[in-house]
This record gives C-alpha cells, sequence and structure tokens, in this order.
C-alpha cells in the first residue's frame, strides 16, 4: 500500500478522509477549474486532505469556465486563430489537466504510479465510435504529454475495443460509465488484453495504469424509484418487503464488484500480469455524493471503503466525510446480504443486469448532453469575450 505524501503535521489529527488511505482507498476529487489551480487550492487539498487524484467531467469544466475570468485570455487566443468552441475547450482543458498533473506530479512518483492522477474525458459523444475514441485520446495523451494523466473511456461495447487498444499503447485509461457486473467483466476483459499486447511486444507493464469507474447511486435512484411505483400498488406484508429493499442495490452491486475484483487480480488468472509487475485495475466509486436525502449524506463512501479501491467525490462529498464520516473496512462485510438483495430485486421484477444497461444509456445521453451544454457555455464565453475585445 502506498503511503501518503507527506506525513500530517504532528500537532494536527488526520481527518477521516486522511484515515481512508490506512485501510487502502485513494480519496480522488471530483472538481477542477484554474482557480483552484492557481490559486493554491489544489495544492491544499493533497496537504491537508489526503486527496490523491482528480477526475473531471463536461459539466466540471462548464461550471469553471462560466464562472471564472482566468480563462477569457486563451478563449481570445482561440478567437484570434478561428477555433471553434470544442477546440478552444480542449485547449483549455489541456492546459488545466496538465497543470494539475504537475501539482501532483511528486505524489505520483512517491506512490510509484500508484496514485497522483488526473483524468481527462473523451467527447462522450464519441461513446459509440471505437477508433475516434482511439484517436482522440491518443491526441489528448500526446498534447498533455504527462505519466500521470488518465484517459477517460466509457465502457460502452465500441469503447471496449478502444480500452485494449489504448492499454496496448501505455495509455491509462479511466473506463468510465460502469453499471453492471457483466459489463464489468468485460472491463476487466479489456484491461487484461491490452496488457497481453504489452508482453507480446516486449514493452514493460509497471507503467500502465487503469481504473474502473463503478458508478454508485444513481443505482439506487433508479432501484428506488421502481421499488416506490410497486410500493404504491401494494400494501401490507408485500409493501413492508419491497421497503425493506429501499437503498439496499446500489451498495451491493458494489460490494458484488469488488468480489468480482478480488477474485479475478487476487486469483490464479493475473498471476502472469503479477510476474510482469502489472497493476491491478483497482475499482473506483464515482457517483459517491447521496441523491436521496433520506439517506446519510456519506452512506456511500463509509459502506465502501477497502484495499486497492479509489473513491471520487465531489467537493460538498469532500467537506462532509471529512467532517463527520466513520472509517472502518466496509467494502467485504455483508457481501452474502448483497447476493441475497440482488436475488430479491430479482424475485420482484427488477433484474439488475437490465438496470445496468439502462442507466449506461442514459449515462451516454446525460454526458452527450453535458458536453453539448458545455460547448454552448464556452461558445457563450467566446461572444463576451469577443464583444469585451
Amino acid at each position: 500500500m502506498a503511503t501518503p505524501l507527506s506525513t500530517p503535521h504532528p500537532q494536527r489529527v488526520k481527518n477521516h478522509l486522511e484515515e481512508l488511505h490506512d485501510y487502502g482507498q485513494s480519496v480522488w476529487y471530483d472538481n477542477i477549474s484554474r482557480d483552484l489551480i492557481k490559486q493554491g487550492g489544489l495544492q491544499k487539498l493533497i496537504d491537508e486532505s489526503g486527496v490523491r487524484g482528480v477526475t473531471s467531467n463536461p459539466t466540471i469544466f462548464a461550471k469553471a469556465t462560466a464562472e471564472s475570468k482566468m480563462y477569457d485570455d486563451e478563449i481570445r487566443e482561440g478567437i484570434d486563430k478561428g477555433l471553434d468552441a470544442e477546440q478552444i475547450f480542449e485547449n483549455l482543458a489541456v492546459a488545466d489537466i496538465g497543470a494539475a498533473a504537475d501539482i501532483f506530479r511528486p505524489l505520483y512518483d512517491q506512490s510509484k504510479g500508484i496514485d497522483g492522477y488526473v483524468s481527462i474525458e473523451v467527447s462522450p459523444t464519441l461513446a459509440h465510435n471505437t477508433e475516434t475514441t482511439e484517436t482522440v485520446a491518443r491526441r489528448l495523451w500526446t498534447e498533455i504529454n504527462r505519466p500521470n494523466v488518465m484517459i477517460k473511456v466509457p465502457a460502452t461495447p465500441e469503447g471496449l475495443p478502444a480500452i485494449t487498444t489504448l492499454i496496448g499503447e501505455g495509455i491509462n485509461v479511466n473506463v468510465t460509465l460502469i453499471f453492471g457486473l457483466e459489463r464489468y467483466k468485460q472491463v476487466i476483459d479489456a484491461y487484461l488484453a491490452g496488457l497481453d499486447r504489452l508482453i507480446a511486444a516486449g514493452r514493460p507493464l509497471d507503467k500502465v495504469a487503469s481504473v474502473a469507474s463503478f458508478f454508485v447511486s444513481r443505482v439506487d435512484t433508479l432501484v428506488d424509484k421502481e421499488l416506490d411505483a410497486k410500493i404504491k400498488a401494494t400494501s401490507g406484508a408485500e409493501a413492508e418487503h419491497l421497503k425493506s429493499l429501499l437503498g439496499k442495490a446500489a451498495i451491493a452491486n458494489a460490494k458484488l464488484a469488488y468480489e468480482l475484483f478480488l477474485q479475478i487480480f487476487h486469483g490464479k488468472r493475473f498471476e502472469t500480469y503479477r510476474a510482469h509487475q502489472a497493476q491491478v485495475q483497482r475499482p473506483l466509486w464515482a457517483s459517491t455524493s447521496t441523491k436521496n436525502p433520506n439517506y446519510r449524506d456519506v452512506i456511500y463512501v463509509e459502506q465502501l471503503v477497502g484495499m486497492e479501491t479509489v473513491d471520487t467525490m465531489p467537493p460538498a462529498t469532500i467537506v462532509a466525510f471529512g467532517e463527520h464520516g466513520e472509517v472502518c473496512e466496509t467494502v467485504t462485510q455483508n457481501v452474502k446480504q448483497a447476493h441475497d438483495a440482488f436475488q430479491q430485486l430479482a424475485e420482484v421484477g427488477i433484474h439488475m443486469d437490465r438496470v445496468g444497461q439502462q442507466l449506461e444509456d442514459e449515462g451516454v445521453t446525460s454526458f452527450g448532453n453535458s458536453f453539448k451544454e458545455l460547448l454552448q457555455t464556452i461558445d457563450g464565453k467566446r461572444q463576451v469575450v469577443a464583444a469585451a475585445s
């Protein structure tokens, strides 16, 4: 297990976020902005909260560019060069991701390439286009030119071969939009197939890294909605049974994914790769902010603590867990109950494979729409900057 970059000051007690690392979990920050980078906020998160990486997405970038004037000069340069909104965005994102990666580079070096990564997303509009995903991923990897960057690729059927290709070329990949166990198995297969290509080419395996981003809270959002509809349509003991399943699906789904992770990456299948110093593809828990106000605000963090995992948290969850999160190993606990929850959900007509596919489809659409909104934000900013010139 990697050790923290710096030992907390002797007069300062570790906060709960830092304690997660004692249990083998790395906290990444699901947010980025130029203000955060330039004004020392990112370094402060590393030093005081134990943050060990960053993830980004179009919604985060849209908010950053809309709220900050730090991008105006580069937007103006893009206008002068005749660039469109997407080209301007890519230039802004490449600059921010590169600067953030530089801040995390000491942690990357100290952890021997386990942590210190900053993730950037290939356009979600390419989720069903393998070749263009590969082309854009290579371009971003080359332009940013940092070893501690991860390229985000969705776990769609078209994304899977791109994952194999990119890993086989030594490009770090953050596999996103994983909702179901069957798809997760395919993601693992894609990663290992990429490692096979590196072995066949006689290239080292220890320099390439990947995480498998399993989305958590959205599972409960969908399953609970379906349960609520069934509860309203019945009464008595059946209604009470349905109520007992509320809030169970997401954590059960993630715990069964972790069970699969242990079976593969700590089983015979991975032995050859381990002999070549390959890294395991760590599960990354994404979407761990609580959407339902009836649930504890840090429940999805507290229930998924374990070795060789990552949890990427938005700002509000970072603050909440730092203040009152409870830390102990939980992801390996109550796994039988997780299997039971899947069985009970199936018995009432909620099949998790179907849930996973629906969430994947909705996620691709949602991320695509967010990217289009981002470009509209950039375009609006272009007009404002141009008018002020």
